[in-house]
């Protein structure tokens, strides 16, 4: 599948590519033979039942798992380390210290980046609504502030390339809401974001292609969510 590039008017190359890709944990075969490719500017909401591969496919392209089989391609480069600081990764745990108020968090992966910058933890803080000056430690937040904690801790690196798993878990429908205006204005200045989800009609609208995948494949894609869910 490729896309033309209106600046250019030629075939736009794609940020990730994927081929063949196969990921195995003992016998359970967690991607089998998944081949896509992904491109700039786009928001993908990754849709499926428990166990289809979404999860998988997002930590292989993020590096967090090795394919058993195939390739996956970043940014051009194929080892994926070499592309890592260009891709933000909010798993569907926190991986919040519990101890640490939200600032001392974000100042704590911030340094993990070699980032040195106050200002940025504060502009991640409020990306998400929440108060960089709140002192109470992450353990006190509820899930909801938690996950937009976490979010704001994927932004921090200013990535390329966003890969979100199950970001409106436990969140509001007014704080989902204003995650997904933030994701469209990051989708809108050029980031490739991949939002995983089971609540696919928060991004009715917003995502620019619904993928759905079933058994470790990729067994549709569709700009429209009921097509692409009465396809699978």
């Amino acid at each position: 599948m490729s896309e033309t590039d209106s600046n250019s008017g030629g075939v736009a190359e794609p940020v990730i590519s994927v081929t063949n890709l196969v990921k195995q944990f003992g016998r359970f075969a967690a991607l089998r033979g998944v081949t896509a490719e992904f491109f700039s500017g786009k928001l993908y909401a990754i849709l499926g039942d428990n166990g289809a591969g979404k999860t998988t496919l997002l930590r292989t392209i993020a590096g967090l798992n090795r394919p058993n089989r195939g390739c996956v391609s970043v940014l051009g480069k194929t080892d994926i380390r070499s592309s890592c600081r260009e891709i933000g990764y909010m798993a569907h745990p926190s991986l919040l210290y519990d101890e640490m108020s939200g600032m001392e968090n974000l100042r704590y992966f911030a340094h993990l980046y070699g980032i040195d910058d106050n200002l940025r933890c504060e502009r991640a803080i409020k990306a998400v609504k929440l108060d960089p000056t709140l002192s109470r430690p992450v353990g006190q937040y509820s899930q909801g502030m938690r996950q937009r904690m976490s979010l704001a801790r994927a932004l921090l690196n200013d990535p390329k390339i966003l890969l979100l798993d199950e970001p409106f878990s436990n969140v509001d429908v007014r704080s989902a809401r204003e995650m997904v205006d933030l994701l469209m204005k990051m989708r809108d200045s050029g980031k490739t974001i991949f939002v995983v989800t089971h609540q696919a009609g928060l991004l009715d609208g917003a995502a620019d292609e619904f993928v759905m995948m079933q058994a470790g494949k990729i067994v549709s894609r569709s700009s429209d969510l009921e097509s692409v869910q009465a396809q699978s």
